[in-house]
């Protein structure tokens, strides 16, 4: 066993070559993985400062320098599982950058191990500065 904890979340390549994208169209991004209603479930990529994170809404990582968030409540839900952000062709979310590209951004999970958890169990959730 490591003693390294895993990321919270991930990017598969196509996600990264599309963030890319993204990035040289729109400048610095975040994503927020919504928790329901008019997108579903889905990871939504806005332009950073075009929406509001909330006190008690949870950083889980970068996915190559864009902040990745999820609401407090979705994540009670999802501690226990690795998001691995996909991109796939379809319409994205109607709020989301990725709407009207032809590709849209989708949250696949694995459930931590035990021992990864153990370990996640005891790292900081401190988000970035800019955010803090």
């Amino acid at each position: 066993m490591t003693n390294i904890a895993p990321p919270r979340v991930v990017a598969t390549e196509a996600t990264l070559a599309f963030l890319t994208t993204l990035k040289d169209k729109y400048g610095p991004l975040m994503f927020f993985q919504s928790g329901g209603c008019c997108d579903g479930s889905s990871p939504l990529c806005y332009a950073v400062n075009d929406f509001h994170i909330g006190d008690d809404d949870v950083y889980l990582g970068d996915l190559d320098g864009t902040p990745f968030f999820i609401g407090h409540d979705q994540f009670e839900y999802w501690q226990h599982t690795q998001l691995i952000i996909d991109v796939i062709d379809g319409m994205g979310g109607m709020f989301s950058l990725d709407n009207g590209t032809g590709k849209r951004f989708l949250t696949r999970s694995r459930l931590f191990t035990d021992e990864e958890y153990l370990l996640l169990e005891k790292t900081s959730l401190a988000r970035p500065a800019s955010y803090a």
